[in-house]
């Protein structure tokens, strides 16, 4: 192409990112930083040769249909993209890419804050204190969980989940059991101490924490639902940093008011940013903006994966991380 391709940034984007954006290529960056609605996305769709989205970025079907689309290609900003329809995306010859490896770490670290939170009660002993109502320490005051050598269950043994099970074992002696669809090769497993079961009921039953690292959309949507939450332990957690649509809520709600579990850590939701007002309500319940990859290193590491892929795309190259 003779002259720079026009491209749409959603949302911001970290600072230094931005520049080597405007640097590159004729971009256009949403200075308000408030989530487009389907009409302005369906109109970048038709106006701009790359639209770089966001998970807080909807791209159904919907917005395709009809054609005259300009768009080749979505930068999207983050590892998943199950918030956008990718067969209708193929179908008018768009090209997804996503940006995988560069927060493994930081994802992994948000969980095991939320499995310690939970598990210690750190969000309720704070909101305590803040409030004035803190009457001093006593033997029965806040009482919650051991972690240091209990079972830690992952359902999704990819980077991240690989990345906990590190952390669990190495940092708490814990025990880890995994749920995989594919086999993993039990010496690769085996050097964090995991062991691979059969069935995700499998890891549900024998896990004290439970941690989701399995993407969202498909098949994977309410993966967690009423059934699967009665076979965890009435002592267990689970942990959410994968995607909301993973979880079926209003069943995860119940299971949190009624005790069929004793708590969970969630930085996603089904409808962000929507929580509901019976789980923000409750105790038992770690909540967190999605944090997952919000750390100035992983943010602006991710930005630069959608510049190499975009990159890569208009000069005729295969782009690195192309997922459709």
């Amino acid at each position: 192409m003779t002259e720079k391709p026009r491209i749409l940034v959603t949302r911001r984007w970290p600072d230094a990112v931005e520049r080597v954006l405007a640097a590159q290529f004729d971009a256009s960056f949403n200075a308000s930083d408030v989530a487009m609605d389907a009409a302005a996305l369906a109109g970048a769709l038709r106006s701009f040769d790359a639209v770089l989205p966001t998970v807080s970025d909807r791209l159904p079907a919907s917005l395709f249909e009809g054609g005259d689309i300009r768009t080749r290609i979505l930068g999207n900003f983050g590892v998943g993209y199950n918030h956008i329809d990718i067969a209708a995306a193929g179908h008018y010859g768009v090209t997804v890419t996503n940006t995988p490896g560069v927060l493994t770490d930081c994802t992994a670290d948000i969980a095991m804050a939320l499995l310690l939170s939970v598990a210690r009660r750190t969000g309720e002993g704070e909101r305590e204190v803040r409030a004035g109502q803190w009457t001093g320490w006593r033997p029965t005051h806040m009482i919650g969980t051991k972690v240091t050598g209990k079972t830690l269950g992952i359902v999704g043994f990819g980077r991240i989940g690989k990345a906990m099970a590190k952390r669990c074992h190495f940092g708490f002696d814990m025990d880890v059991v995994f749920y995989n669809r594919s086999r993993i090769d039990p010496a690769e497993a085996a050097w964090c101490g995991a062991r691979q079961l059969e069935t995700v009921e499998d890891v549900l039953a024998a896990a004290d924490f439970v941690s989701l690292h399995c993407p969202g959309g498909g098949e994977n949507r309410h993966l967690i639902n009423p059934q699967r939450l009665a076979v965890m332990k009435p002592e267990a957690y689970l942990i959410n940093t994968a995607r909301g649509d993973v979880v079926d809520e209003t069943a995860l709600i119940h299971a949190l008011e009624t005790g069929i579990i004793r708590g969970a850590g969630l930085d996603v939701f089904e409808v962000e940013p929507n929580v509901p007002g019976r789980l923000r309500a409750l105790q038992n319940v770690v909540l967190l903006p999605h944090l997952g990859s919000a750390t100035e290193e992983t943010r602006t590491a991710m930005g630069m994966k959608v510049v190499e892929n975009i990159t890569a795309f208009f000069e005729g190259r295969e782009p690195p991380d192309r997922v459709a």
